[in-house]
């Protein structure tokens, strides 16, 4: 009876070992407490582990708790120096600097190299495992690469990384704990992708048909399919097949990046600056508060793009867009609204304004991803 206890507690010793891949302890480690001796910060300091991101509410209960945390030094501060916290406080948005491409300039800087804007932390949930395309612009080619690039620019560090700790950081973030669900987890695995839940309420139920991929409908106002348009594929963070039908001629279907009026509105009140694109003859001159995608390809049609987000777990990681101007989801679809009835200014009655109850049902289904 002795060996054979023995024997089982040796099985659960060697299935851990087998679930566990090598590094994700030590990714684990790294990942929450290494600071490569820079200014304090960790990869979990921005990145919490119920949202795998920062809101305003996180960012005030931390503040409270402790002003010093590392949270507010660096870019997560006014200044970008660590003097004040209200940009922090009120939009948990830090400084990014980006460099520019080289046909594109600033305005009232022509010298400059790069620019620095004010973005929200990109959620962590499914992203490492399931969607290549990496932060809101997608200039990062890889986990590893976003890694170094955080511990540089966020963390200020002093020592270097090795590749093994990257790669040890990469492995951690496909661990359990950055999957919305275990569906999720299981289609990283190799199982069937999850699809559209059903709805079990009759609003949810209405909300899942704007999700469906549907040609576009006249007769019926073009509702059905409305937000699959942009929101498909097992994430909803691609274009699908009918787009170019809906919403213009060419786009293709899988496309990541797309511009849905945020830094043009530019609720935020963000900072705007004119940039010149492919100076000399023929330039153009856009002013924005986030070119977004233009700033790593060079490209106009880039300009104000910004990645497609993957809706699963989007109940829990407000705010939204990358600006988090959206502070809830009844921010999202009033965003949107706001987008149609402008389109429809200039070409009427093109896009369909959804009504209070149907904005009401659409949060409902996505609530249930």
């Amino acid at each position: 009876m002795k060996q054979l206890l023995l024997s089982a507690a040796g099985v659960i010793a060697l299935a851990a070992v087998v679930n566990s891949a090598p590094g994700h302890s030590d990714g684990k480690k790294l990942f929450q407490q290494e600071t490569f001796g820079g200014n304090g910060r960790t990869c979990q300091t921005c990145h919490s582990d119920a949202t795998g991101t920062i809101s305003p509410q996180d960012a005030a209960k931390r503040f409270l708790a402790d002003p010093n945390d590392p949270l507010f030094v660096h870019d997560g501060s006014d200044d970008g120096q660590g003097h004040g916290v209200t940009r922090m406080l009120s939009s948990a948005t830090v400084l990014v600097t980006i460099p520019l491409p080289p046909n594109v300039k600033l305005a009232d800087d022509p010298a400059a190299t790069s620019v620095t804007l004010r973005r929200g932390i990109p959620t962590l949930f499914n992203t490492p495992a399931l969607d290549p395309v990496l932060m809101l612009d997608g200039r990062q080619p890889s986990l590893e690469d976003q890694a170094m690039g955080a511990i540089r620019d966020h963390a200020q560090n002093i020592l270097a990384p090795s590749a093994e700790d990257l790669h040890n950081i990469a492995e951690f973030q496909k661990t359990n704990q950055f999957f919305s669900s275990p569906a999720f987890k299981n289609f990283a695995n190799g199982k069937a992708a999850p699809g559209l839940p059903q709805g079990r309420t009759a609003s949810e139920k209405r909300g899942r048909v704007f999700f469906e991929d549907l040609p576009p409908n006249p007769a019926e106002g073009f509702r059905p399919g409305l937000c699959a348009h942009c929101h498909s594929g097992p994430l909803q963070n691609m274009t699908n097949e009918f787009v170019d039908d809906f919403i213009a001629p060419g786009i293709p279907a899988g496309l990541r990046f797309f511009s849905i009026g945020v830094s043009e509105f530019n609720t935020a009140g963000n900072p705007v600056r004119n940039y010149i694109v492919n100076p000399g003859p023929g330039q153009v001159v856009l002013p924005s508060p986030d070119p977004g995608r233009a700033l790593v390809t060079g490209q106009l049609q880039d300009f104000n793009s910004f990645k497609i987000s993957p809706l699963p777990g989007i109940r829990n990681t407000a705010p939204y867009f990358h600006d988090n101007s959206a502070r809830t989801l009844e921010d999202v679809l009033h965003h949107y609204q706001r987008l149609f009835e402008l389109i429809n200014d200039q070409v009427p009655d093109l896009l369909p304004i959804m009504t209070e109850q149907e904005q009401a049902d659409v949060i409902e289904f996505l609530k249930l991803l």
